[in-house]
C-alpha cells in the first residue's frame, strides 16, 4: 500500500516533517542563492566598484540567512527539550530579526516571561501568518489574550491594502479536511500547535486590519 496520503487526508507525521523541511528551504533558498552570486562575482576578479557591491551582497544575505535559520529553528524545530521554556524576550528578537524590514514595524506588548515552548512557536507562526496579510508593509501589533494557563495572544496586521487570504482561514479551521502541500503547511502547522495548547486559532478582518488571535 502506498504511503501518500489519501486525497483530503491529513498528512502522518513523516509527511508534516517533509512539507516542514521544504518550507525553511524555501525561506532559505534566496539569502543563500544571492550570497552565491556575490561569491561568483568575485571570482571573476572584478572591478573594485563591483567588488565592493558584491561584498555588500554577501553581507546583507548573510545577515538575512542568519537571521531567517535563528527564526525557524525557533518557529519550527525542536527549540530545546520536551516541555522547555523559552523567554518571550528572545523570541521577540527573532520575530524582529526576521519580520522587521523597511516596511513592517512590530509593537511588541508581552511582558519578558517564560512560557512554554510550543506557546512561543504559536506566536511566532501566528506573526508569519499575520504579515502575509499585509503584502505591501505595515504594522503588526503583538499583545496578550487571557491570562495564566489560558494565555493566548492577538496580531493586529494593520497595513495598505491589508488582505484575508481565505484559504488560510480555511487551513487554520479544524473543520479543514483539503491536501496539506508546502505552501500551506506552515498556517496547518499553526493549527496544530494551537490545539496542542488548548487553543483555537482564528485570523479575521476587523476594519481596516487583520487580526490572528489564539485564544
Amino acid at each position: 500500500m502506498s504511503g501518500t496520503p489519501a486525497p483530503g487526508a491529513a498528512p502522518d507525521a513523516l509527511e508534516l516533517a517533509a512539507l516542514l523541511c521544504s518550507r525553511v528551504c524555501h525561506d532559505l533558498i534566496s539569502p543563500v542563492g544571492a550570497i552565491v552570486n556575490g561569491l561568483e562575482v568575485l571570482d571573476d576578479n572584478p572591478k573594485p566598484e563591483d567588488r565592493e557591491f558584491a561584498l555588500d551582497l554577501i553581507r546583507k544575505s548573510a545577515k538575512t540567512a542568519s537571521a531567517r535559520l535563528q527564526f525557524c529553528r525557533l518557529a519550527f524545530g525542536a527549540a530545546g527539550s520536551a516541555g522547555a521554556q523559552i523567554d518571550l524576550g528572545d523570541a521577540q528578537n527573532m520575530a524582529r530579526g526576521h519580520l522587521e524590514d523597511a516596511k513592517t514595524r512590530i509593537e511588541w506588548n508581552l511582558p519578558r516571561i517564560l512560557l512554554g515552548k510550543n506557546k512561543v512557536k504559536l506566536l511566532l507562526n501566528m506573526m508569519v501568518i499575520a504579515q502575509q496579510t499585509i503584502p505591501r508593509g505595515g504594522v503588526l501589533t503583538v499583545d496578550q489574550v487571557g491570562e495564566g494557563d489560558a494565555l493566548g495572544f492577538r496580531v493586529n496586521a494593520a497595513g495598505l491594502n491589508a488582505r484575508l487570504p481565505q484559504n488560510i482561514v480555511l487551513l487554520l479551521s479544524a473543520d479543514h479536511a483539503g491536501n496539506v502541500d508546502a505552501h500551506a503547511v506552515q498556517p496547518y502547522y499553526t493549527r496544530l500547535l494551537a490545539q496542542a495548547c488548548g487553543l483555537t486559532v482564528v485570523l479575521a478582518a476587523e476594519d481596516e486590519a487583520i487580526v490572528v488571535t489564539a485564544s
